[in-house]
Order: C-alpha cells, then structure tokens, then sequence
C-alpha cells in the first residue's frame, strides 16, 4: 500500500501521538520555548490546534472563508487542542473526503491539492510538530518507525528546497548536515533544518 493509499491511518496515528505528547504538559509548563524560533509551547499550541480546525473545514468543503486559520489565544491550550484532534480526525474520516479537493489558503491562496496530498502536508506537520511539543518537554517523540519512514518520504516529495526556506516564519529551515550516523528521527529533523539536538535548557 502507497503513502497516498494509506495516508488517512498515518495521519491519524500521528496526530493521536501528538495529543499524548501534549497530554504530558504540565500547568507550569505552557511558557517554555520550542524549536520553533520565538515560540513558546503556549504559541505552538495555538498554532498546532488552528491549523487541525483549518484542515477540517478544507476537509469539509470550505473554499473562501480563511479566518478559520486563525491563531487565537487559548486559555486552555491543552483542552482546546484535544477538541481539534477530534475535529479534525472525524473530518478526515468522513466519508467521501478522499475523492474532494482541499482549500489550504496558506499554502496557496488559489490552488485546490487533492485530498490525498493535503493529508500528507498535516500528517508531515504533526510529526515534527508532535516532536517540537516533545522536545520542549524533554522527552521522546517515540514515534513508530513506519510513521517516520513516512514522513520522510512525504519530505523528501513535497518540501521543497531553495530561498523559501530562509523566509521569517517559514514552517521548515534549510537542511542541516549530519554525520550519517543518527537515528531515522533524526534524519528526518535534519533534512527539515530541525536540529534534533535541540534543547530548551
């Protein structure tokens, strides 16, 4: 079976191990930084759970409306992104979505990606970003193994390299050099410009 065939169920396991990993946040815990440059887990958060309500309603039909893309501050971070895990998860499994095309809008204000494809982009999303959560904290992603193979092969087809990589703001860095040695995770972080060595302390 094809990434793009199975897509549906990588994504949904990844996104469920991101909750997890959220799930281990404590109170005190929402102003530590990430590995996002500038953000910090509260930031990460609002941004990991807008972009799930933003897929949903693409998975839905939405084509005009962007402000359901927003970042909106959330005095609960922990509660609201398990409400748009659950969002987004049951509209990726509605029936028929696989045969609709998404409206991403910040990916391109016009263009439609077949339904396929724009799960991949989340899927992609959620496991570094799970990672991020997880890396701010201090403890393993703990990804599987075919999630991550996964992931970096959807790297490897759909983030392209070049000058958009060096923008404010951009979702992935230029790629880092390892020494050939690391584990598939780490790989996997690097070609995105994650450093996997990164720590909070």
């Amino acid at each position: 079976m094809t990434i793009q065939e199975s897509i549906r169920d990588l994504n949904r396991r990844a996104v469920v191990r991101s909750a997890e990993i959220v799930a281990e946040v404590r109170s005190d815990e929402w102003d530590v930084p990430t590995p996002c440059a500038g953000w910090t887990l509260r930031r990460l958060l609002a941004h990991m759970t807008a972009q799930h309500l933003g897929f949903a309603a693409a998975a839905g039909g939405e084509t005009s409306d962007a402000s359901v893309w927003e970042e909106k501050p959330l005095p609960d971070p922990g509660r609201a992104y398990a409400d748009a895990v659950g969002t987004v998860l049951d509209a990726f499994a509605a029936d028929g979505v696989l045969e609709r095309e998404f409206w991403l809008p910040e990916i391109h204000p016009k263009m439609r990606f077949p339904a396929a494809r724009a799960i991949s982009f989340h899927f992609l999303d959620y496991v570094v970003h799970g990672w991020d959560v997880a890396a701010s904290l201090g403890i393993p992603a703990a990804y599987d193994a075919d999630l991550l193979d996964a992931a970096a092969e959807v790297a490897r087809t759909e983030v392209p390299e070049g000058p958009g990589r060096e923008r404010p703001g951009a979702a992935f860095r230029p790629p880092l050099t390892l020494t050939g040695r690391e584990s598939a995770e780490d790989r996997l972080l690097a070609v995105l410009g994650r450093d996997p060595a990164w720590s909070p302390k």
